[in-house]
């Protein structure tokens, strides 16, 4: 049996997802959904798909340690970052290397770091007149945006694309790729 931790700030579309996704895998567990966001629709979402979730707080994420005792009781195979925004405290890196995957709305290196998330990626890649973009998910370090790449998908874009257009045409890729490459991360652990 594998485990999956998620965490999320938002709406939960990825984690509704990769939940329905391995819904009937026997050997895969959503263990918990994790947000920093108290009024964020993902633990909503989790209320209606009967999956344990828990808001945290800064001081209980960055200084008490408490989610790090949370992570270690549960002890996941993978921890999936599915649209978090904080930055992983070095700890939980340290406690499972190699075990934090998250996935960004665009082809890193470019239009990563901090701020850049959501809208604020789609629209700077429209701003940028890019003929195309696409989603990359990469091993999570200590800076955002910069862990090892693992896998990378495209879409084209024209200038006529909105940034919900664009938005779109990257959700529909992390729909796609996302439950599948955590699957095939975890048939290799």
């Amino acid at each position: 049996m594998k485990n999956i931790v998620l965490f999320a700030s938002g709406s939960g579309s990825n984690v509704e997802n990769i939940v329905q996704y391995f819904k009937f895998n026997p050997k895969v567990t959503i263990t918990a959904v994790l947000s920093n966001n108290k009024d964020a629709k993902v633990l909503e979402r989790c209320n209606k798909l009967n999956i344990g979730a828990l808001y945290f707080n800064r001081s209980s994420f960055y200084e008490k340690g408490l989610v790090r005792k949370i992570l270690r009781t549960l002890s996941p195979d993978l921890i999936v970052l599915a649209g978090f925004l904080w930055r992983m405290p070095q700890e939980l890196i340290q406690d499972f290397p190699d075990k934090i995957i998250n996935i960004h709305p665009a082809l890193l290196p470019k239009y990563g770091g901090k701020g850049m998330y959501g809208n604020h990626v789609h629209q700077a890649v429209k701003d940028n007149m890019e003929t195309e973009t696409g989603i990359t998910i990469h091993f999570v370090n200590e800076n955002y945006d910069e862990g090892a790449i693992i896998y990378q998908a495209k879409t084209r874009i024209s200038p006529e694309d909105t940034v919900q257009a664009i938005a779109n045409k990257v959700q529909a890729l992390e729909y796609e790729y996302f439950p599948k490459i955590i699957e095939k991360l975890l048939n290799e652990g």
